[in-house]
This record gives structure tokens, sequence and C-alpha cells, in this order.
């Protein structure tokens, strides 16, 4: 159905519940301050596809009007309604299909991504979805793990991806060539940062990030 596979589940391995764990006792601060820099100057209307449990809901900055954060998974819904609740900006979560969003033509102008295309079934559906939604002109923010431009390196992560990464996280592929996808999704890439950072040598493959905006 084009929906990003349920990371909170009852299905989730014990990995990905240990990193959730750990990320809600001591969150990365690295991770912390691109989802700022990511949300900084956005403003009217967002569409958030993936909010996950709502940890970028406290960095949307109040020009922002409102957000419909559209997530899949209902254990993660949850959490990210209590999150909304304390938001400096009004939220709306609801449940939604990365292939068939809950917005009309043209409805948005900002669209989010954090760490979605990296995991949902078919990237391209997603970005023609995200396209749709958005007003001409409209920006789409993205901040997702990337293959990395490094041979050797890309080849760990396919090795990593194929042996436990995305069976154990949800359907996560960290060799997604990402950036190339929203270019072929007809986006004008307007800025775009490279890094490499992971909270723990346990999730190293995916370290490679792209963070940007891209215009419809």
């Amino acid at each position: 159905m084009g929906r990003r596979p349920p990371l909170y589940g009852s299905e989730q391995s014990r990995f990905a519940r240990y990193l959730e764990r750990r990320e809600a006792r001591r969150p990365d601060p690295v991770a912390l301050e691109l989802r700022r820099r990511l949300l900084a100057g956005a403003r009217g209307r967002v569409l958030e596809l993936g909010c996950g449990d709502g940890r970028a809901f406290e960095h949307y900055p109040p020009e922002v009007t409102s957000v419909l954060a559209v997530e899949p998974d209902p254990t993660a819904r949850a959490a990210a309604l209590g999150r909304a609740g304390e938001a400096a900006v009004p939220i709306e979560v609801v449940d939604g299909d990365a292939e068939s969003l809950p917005a009309e033509d043209g409805s948005v102008d900002v669209a989010v991504v954090v760490w979605v295309l990296c995991s949902v079934p078919d990237p391209a559906a997603a970005l023609r979805e995200l396209r749709r939604v958005l007003v001409p002109g409209g920006e789409l923010r993205f901040y997702e793990h990337v293959r990395s431009r490094n041979a050797v390196f890309r080849g760990l992560q396919h090795a990593v991806d194929t042996l436990f990464w995305t069976r154990a996280l949800g359907g996560c592929r960290t060799t997604r060539d990402t950036v190339a996808a929203i270019k072929g999704a007809e986006f004008e890439l307007v800025a775009l940062d490279r890094g490499f950072h992971s909270s723990s040598v346990l999730t190293i493959t995916s370290a490679p990030y792209a963070l940007g905006i891209a215009r419809r």
C-alpha cells in the first residue's frame, strides 16, 4: 500500500527497540541540530511525511501556520500526538500513506521528510505525491540517510543492509541515492549539505546524510 514499514510495532526487532529507547533516554544533539537547521525559515502550511514520534515538532518556527503530520504506525502516532500538544505551532497528526497523502493538490507550502525516503517501499511514488501536494514554488525539505560517495564504504552499506539493517530497521536502505531521486522527480535543488554522522558505531552505515531544500 506504499506505507513505510512500521518501526514501532510488535514485529520490530529488538535492535530497533533498543535504538528507540536509547534515543528517548539520551537524544543525539547533532541530530537535534540538523533537524533545527532543516526547519529554520519554514513558513506557511507544512506537511510532514513520516513524522514518527514527533521529534521534529519542537523545531517548527512561529512562521509556520499549521502542520499536517502523517504517520502510518499507530504507536508512533500516539507518541506524536502527545508531542503535538506541546508544540508552539498547530499540529494535526493523522494516519496516512506515502503513495496517497491525505492532502489536496497544491495545498501546502512546505513538505518535510526526515529518515523517510530511505524506508518507503517506492520513493519515486512518495516524491510524486509530495510534489502533488505542494504549491508551485513550494519547498521539499529533506534530511535523509543516503548512499556514500565512497565506493568502499558504499560496499559496507550494501553488505550490512543485506545481512541485517533493512530487515531490522523497518525497511531502511542506506544505499539509496535519494538526492538523484529528488532531482528525477522534477524538483529543483536549491540547497544541499552532505555530511557524515552517527550517534553510535552500531549505526555507522547510516552515517552519510543529505540535508537540503528542493523546490517544486
